[in-house]
């Protein structure tokens, strides 16, 4: 028997090192790398996963792991995707998926060890847009003060051929889902499932026609997202469909549900009635309206329409139990409202219109001709900035009934009178009316101590 080299010894003990490591699961190192997060404009508040990181220009170090493949110990992994929510107040929010994934991680002894994800990049950047210029047009709807029988009940084809134009298909990388305009400048209802993650999808409207929709707003607690499409003339108008409070759905009335199941043809339409309508913690939170019309992946988003051909909720998700079927659930367009409402604090009445046009050619006739509820601001006339603060932070903004963020903030504002009003949760509203001089720089801070409304 020879003795064995130094080398040799060396070579055998990191064999069994590493196996030792392999074995048990556990790191040995990671070169940290840097992860950098830009937006225009900067200062733009940086949130990793619902937490707050900073605001950007932003830079993080993360374990060299995070960056690259792996197959071995030697590095540490990212075992959850990760989503950067860039927000600055008077801009449209922008939700940048991070991660790529899952992959499965398997050691040089072939033994699995579970998933990881990657980030894509090293450098993520949002170009945020103002929203004034995002939320464009006028939204619709029934609501409970309208005067009863303004709508007539119409056909099942009537609805389909009514509605079906202003019906898209949402495509991601991996994933499709539903949803609906309802704006004729081209703001998107959808669900968040639908849009979360993703900082713009693929529109294709029924007509063939396909279109990027970024996506500028994701509530945070209910299954409600926004996206926008770019119309292709200034005087454009795409078909829209008007909405119903809640409290008008009537149970036992005739729903058809409309969108995109997986595996199944585009833009295709179910029959049902309205089982139910209320709350229903089990579903989240929110109204919701309960339906046995057939909905099934990829009709996330889309609308619930009612015999006027007025979207009544969004179709979002079933009941999946066993020896349980038939059971569906729509979200109500009365939340959809409220979210829209941040930024169409006036809702048209809705009415029914006849027009037929095509997505792809512009609208002329006068009912689809709609005035501009929110138009973009011209920056010619001068402008001055407003710094809003709260005590405690985190009040919602709202000027000249447009929502523009939460405090505290800085907001550029046209040289004019404005009405500043700050929402806290059971408190007073804060309200100021503002004359803002061109080229201000104005301060104003609502302190929010008196005690609780009841």
């Amino acid at each position: 028997m020879f003795p064995l080299s130094p080398r040799t010894v060396a070579v055998q003990f990191l064999r069994v090192f590493l196996a030792v490591f392999s074995v048990a699961g556990l790191p040995l190192f990671s070169f940290a790398e840097s992860l950098k997060i830009t937006s225009n404009p900067s200062g733009a508040v940086v949130e990793l996963d619902g937490v707050r990181a900073g605001t950007t220009p932003f830079e993080k170090q993360f374990p060299g792991g995070y960056f690259h493949r792996t197959h071995t110990v030697l590095g540490q992994r990212l075992e959850h995707p990760m989503v950067a929510r860039v927000s600055l107040p008077g801009y449209a929010t922008r939700e940048i998926a991070l991660t790529e994934g899952p992959m499965e991680w398997i050691d040089l002894h072939g033994h699995h060890h579970g998933q990881y994800w990657l980030f894509k990049s090293d450098h993520f950047h949002a170009e945020l847009d103002t929203i004034s210029s995002t939320f464009t047009g006028a939204v619709s709807a029934s609501l409970p003060a309208q005067p009863a029988g303004l709508a007539v009940e119409l056909s099942l084809e009537e609805i389909v051929r009514r509605a079906k134009p202003a019906v898209v298909c949402l495509k991601a990388f991996d994933h499709l889902g539903s949803g609906f305009f309802v704006t004729s400048t081209g703001v998107i209802a959808t669900n968040a499932h639908v849009a979360r993650g993703d900082s713009s999808l693929q529109a294709l409207l029924s007509s063939g026609q396909q279109l990027e929709a970024k996506v500028v707003y994701i509530d945070a607690d209910l299954d409600i997202a926004l996206a926008k499409v770019t119309s292709p003339t200034p005087d454009f108008a795409f078909p829209h469909l008007a909405l119903a409070d809640a409290t008008l759905v009537r149970q036992g009335e005739s729903v058809l549900a409309i969108g995109n199941p997986g595996d199944a043809m585009l833009f295709s339409v179910t029959k049902g009635i309205v089982s139910g309508v209320g709350k229903f913690a089990a579903a989240g939170p929110g109204t919701w309206i309960q339906t046995d019309a057939p909905i099934n992946p990829g009709n996330s988003g889309g609308p619930l329409v009612n015999s006027r051909g007025e979207v009544i909720g969004l179709n979002t998700q079933k009941l999946v139990k066993k020896n349980v079927t038939g059971i569906r659930f729509a979200l109500s367009a009365s939340d959809l409202l409220a979210v829209l409402r941040r930024f169409y604090p006036d809702v048209a009445p809705a009415t029914i219109t006849t027009s037929t046009e095509s997505p792809a050619k512009p609208a002329s006739s006068p009912e689809s001709t709609v005035a501009l509820a929110c138009p973009a601001q011209p920056l010619s006339e001068g402008s001055g900035a407003v710094s809003i603060t709260s005590e405690p932070d985190g009040a919602e903004i709202y000027v000249d009934g447009k929502f523009h963020g939460n405090t505290p903030a800085t907001l550029k504002l046209l040289a004019g009178t404005h009405t500043v009003v700050l929402k806290f949760p059971g408190f007073p509203d804060y309200s100021r009316t503002l004359e803002v001089p061109k080229s201000s720089k104005l301060t104003l801070k609502a302190a929010f101590r008196a005690d609780p409304a009841p």
